[in-house]
This record gives structure tokens, C-alpha cells and sequence, in this order.
């Protein structure tokens, strides 16, 4: 049975099906409740000006995941970062240099976000729409 919707989202439910994943990922910000809650909401709020039809799904047992034509980008929070992973970084040219993070790998390019830090919010949506792009010109091939 679906709990109502009101109920507040326990993120470690995310595995019964008991809520959705933008309420897991609203009640993982709650349950932070610190710089790393506002960093993910903010970040959050910039995926979904970048792009309206993003998909928000909750993946791996606690991990916020947005999606378009296939994966875009996760939100990882951490003791001291949130760690914005894009699935194909390797492919996107990042002419601001935002990628900070996992620079090594031929695929994933990250970007840790340190209590205080600034955003480039202008460059980063700029990122999150290559990546959709980048999924949706696969995705017709």
C-alpha cells in the first residue's frame, strides 16, 4: 500500500516504493540540514532550470539522480563536498572549467562543491544541457 503523500519521505525507504523520488530527494535535503542540503537543492533547482523536462529518480540505495534520455548527472552528498557527478563528462567540453573531480576516468567528470564555494550558475546549466543534448543525439541515432 502507497503511503499518502503528505507523509514525510524517509530517503533509506527509497527501496519499497513508498514515495517518489523527488519526495526521497526533498527529505534527503531536510535530513541534511546543513550547507550540503542547501547546496543540493540549489543545485537541484539549477538542473531543473536547464532543463524543465528532467527526470528525477533515486538510484543505488540513496542517491539523487536526474535523467534525460538517459542518465545527466547524480548529487552525492559527503562529509565535506556535494559531489555532482555527470555520467558522460569525459564527452562534454567544459569551457569554464567546472570539472574538478574524477578527471582521471574515460567517462565520468565531477564536480565537488565545498561549504562556501561559489557556483558558476550561468556555466553549469550551460554543462547540464550539453549533457542532455549529448543524450538526446544518442538517443535518436
Amino acid at each position: 500500500m502507497m503511503k499518502a503523500a503528505s507523509m514525510k519521505a524517509n530517503p533509506r525507504d527509497a527501496q519499497d516504493g513508498a514515495a517518489s523520488a523527488s519526495q526521497l530527494i526533498d527529505a534527503r535535503i531536510a535530513e541534511l540540514g546543513d550547507w550540503r542540503g542547501e547546496m543540493l537543492a540549489r543545485l537541484r533547482a539549477l538542473i531543473r532550470q536547464a532543463d524543465p523536462e528532467v527526470v528525477e529518480e533515486w538510484k543505488w540505495r540513496g542517491v539523487p539522480v536526474w535523467s534525460h534520455s538517459g542518465l545527466i548527472c547524480t548529487g552525492e552528498t559527503y562529509k565535506a563536498v556535494v559531489k555532482m557527478t555527470f555520467a558522460k563528462g569525459a564527452s562534454l567540453d567544459d569551457p569554464a572549467g567546472l570539472f574538478n573531480s574524477s578527471l582521471e576516468g574515460n567517462t565520468r567528470r565531477a564536480i565537488d562543491f565545498r561549504e562556501g564555494g561559489e557556483v558558476d550558475e550561468e556555466a553549469l546549466k550551460a554543462l547540464i544541457r550539453a549533457a542532455v543534448a549529448l543524450n538526446t543525439s544518442r538517443s535518436k541515432r
